[in-house]
């Protein structure tokens, strides 16, 4: 049975949230938002009219609350209502608090007995994903931002149809327009139809279907649940590593992902994710329990994990404080890595602050980016970074790295679908997975040995030499990103 840290107030999340005031503007965003009507009003209100909510519609809100509370209700009556156990010579003080924060926001508590795998190669992750799901006996629930059939990712399809034929419940969610974007959409569809797969759109803006809300409102994430037993999550889309475009193909671009394969009874958390954005979509209340085998929640290592959602269904930037929370507490070493980089204030001064305080802070970013005016509103951050201290690594053009993770001292560590930018922190839904353990930790660090060693540091001197022009395309970016 796994463990988790005490209780915060007795009052459930729902009860919490309706006390809480709505989410404000950060001032940035507000400034953005003044700026562009006083520059250009008609445009200002046009753009305002489409995407000046940064809230879900209301009845999104209630069943996030709802499915809050179940969450909550059935961890207390699961878990024991015992402090986390010192599993680890080296666990910090610390978490018990930070794991009591994430529970009071998302409700998911920090669990004991789990064991996860780094999985980091395209061909390796995609052959993990379909032996578990040939493998698969009772259900698979996926959910990805991305989800395409081309050639690469055949055998995954091809996976969840021969699932289906033995008689296996297979659910997908995908997002709308993240994966609308892409050719092969209506391919897709037919493919999941022809399997018999249970499918449904995440977040669709179809409003001559009566379905629409600010069309940036998207759904992030990524994961795979089989039978209850084994859960997949992290930054891999399910698309081709060139995501199926001339102009990618053209620059040699190729997306490095990173997955992580977990076991224990924190995959219970991650099915409990798929269950929430289920209900969101079909008013479906699943019972994965009734369908999951008998060894579902079987301990499987001494892991400690915890599942952080975040994203516009919240009052509170789940992901943001967790980010921040873990960098504060850290006293030896960060290690951060975003593909997409354009922090709010309390983040910038979260990373500065404990570079200037003697933490060994260094970040792993894109020599190159798909996304110009994010590329360059990431750049206007560089040099605050590097007075402060922290340590930037480019990882080598053509290279998308699209991983998105944060280690924290020795043991404790984030790895999800979060990017640290302001559309991943109050426009997006995201999940993040806490843990702490020493052999976990020393894969990560594994793997941010083997970034830095084929990365460039980019150092003070050669960043000041850039163009003015730069700098001030940079910073006009920098102003458009903080319009939400």
């Amino acid at each position: 049975m796994g463990h988790r840290a005490p209780p915060g107030p007795r009052a459930g999340p729902a009860a919490r949230r309706a006390r809480r005031r709505p989410r404000e503007r950060r001032p940035s965003s507000a400034l953005a938002w003044i700026l562009l009507f006083v520059l250009v009003p008609v445009l200002g209100a046009l753009v305002f009219a489409v995407i000046g909510s940064p809230k879900l519609p209301r009845g999104r809100q209630a069943k996030q609350r709802t499915m809050d509370a179940r969450i909550d209700a059935r961890a207390r009556a699961v878990v024991p209502d015992v402090a986390v156990r010192d599993q680890h010579a080296h666990t910090p003080p610390w978490l018990p608090s930070i794991a009591r924060l994430n529970r009071t926001l998302g409700a998911m508590p920090l669990l004991g007995d789990n064991d996860a795998r780094l999985l980091t190669g395209t061909d390796d992750q995609l052959a993990a994903l379909v032996e578990a799901v040939r493998g698969a006996r009772h259900y698979v629930h996926v959910e990805f931002y991305i989800l395409c059939l081309d050639t690469t990712t055949a055998p995954f399809f091809a996976a969840l149809s021969d699932a289906v034929a033995r008689g296996v419940r297979v659910r997908v969610l995908l997002d709308h327009l993240g994966s609308r974007g892409y050719g092969g959409y209506r391919a897709t569809l037919a493919e999941l139809d022809r399997s018999g797969v249970e499918w449904h759109l995440m977040l669709p803006v179809q409003p001559l279907r009566g379905r629409y809300q600010r069309p940036d409102l998207r759904n992030h994430r990524k994961l795979v649940v089989v039978d209850g037993e084994q859960a997949f999550l992290g930054s891999l889309n399910m698309i081709d590593p060139g995501y199926n475009r001339a102009a990618n193909r053209r620059r040699g671009l190729v997306w490095r992902d990173l997955l992580v394969r977990l076991t224990g009874p924190a995959v219970q958390e991650v099915d409990g994710l798929f269950v929430t954005d289920w209900f969101s979509e079909t008013d479906e209340l699943l019972e994965p329990q009734r369908e999951r085998g008998p060894d579902a929640l079987r301990p499987a290592g001494d892991l400690l994990c915890q599942v952080v959602p975040s994203g516009p269904g919240f009052d509170v930037e789940n992901n943001l404080v967790l980010f921040n929370s873990l960098i504060y507490r850290a006293e030896r070493r960060v290690s951060i890595t975003s593909p997409y980089f354009v922090p709010d204030e309390s983040l910038l001064m979260a990373i500065t602050t404990a570079a200037r305080r003697g933490v060994d802070v260094e970040m792993f970013v894109g020599e190159t980016g798909d996304h110009r005016v994010t590329f360059h509103a990431q750049h206007s951050y560089y040099r605050a970074l590097l007075e402060a201290g922290v340590r930037l690594h480019l990882y080598p053009a053509p290279s998308i790295l699209h991983a998105k993770h944060l280690s924290i001292d020795e043991d404790v560590t984030v790895v999800g679908s979060s990017n640290m930018d302001m559309r991943s922190f109050g426009l997006v839904l995201e999940v993040s997975l806490m843990t702490c353990g020493r052999e976990f930790a020393d894969q990560l660090r594994a793997l941010e040995d083997s970034y830095r060693a084929v990365s460039r540091e980019l150092t003070l001197e050669e960043w000041s030499r850039r163009s003015f022009g730069h700098g001030v395309v940079d910073g006009l970016a920098r102003l458009t990103s903080a319009v939400q």
